[in-house]
């Protein structure tokens, strides 16, 4: 596999983990603190992106391991993703 295409699909990998992570570690807002004026009820009192962008990178980093070693060892191969072509050997 190409550096290039390591680098784009790691790039993936991290895309979908950010979405992954954002959810954890939110804290609710305590009674006393009131939202900021124009900001919703349902906000987050404080967000750190070095944060969840660290988390992102650890999660993306075992994916993306996950996926580098099926790739060189075959585990899963891809022909078990071909859907259209079982559904159209059925049918015959």
């Amino acid at each position: 596999m190409k550096p290039t295409s390591i680098s784009a699909i790691f790039m993936l990998f991290w895309a979908l983990s950010f979405f992954l992570v954002l959810p954890f570690r939110l804290q609710s807002r305590d009674g006393n603190s009131g939202p900021i004026r124009g900001q919703a009820e349902s906000a987050p009192p404080s967000f750190s992106f070095g944060r969840t962008a660290k988390w992102t990178t650890v999660v993306a980093l075992v994916l993306f391991g996950l996926y580098y070693a099926n790739y060189v060892n075959g585990w899963i191969p891809v022909e078990d993703f071909d859907l259209v072509h079982a559904a159209h050997a059925d049918g015959q």
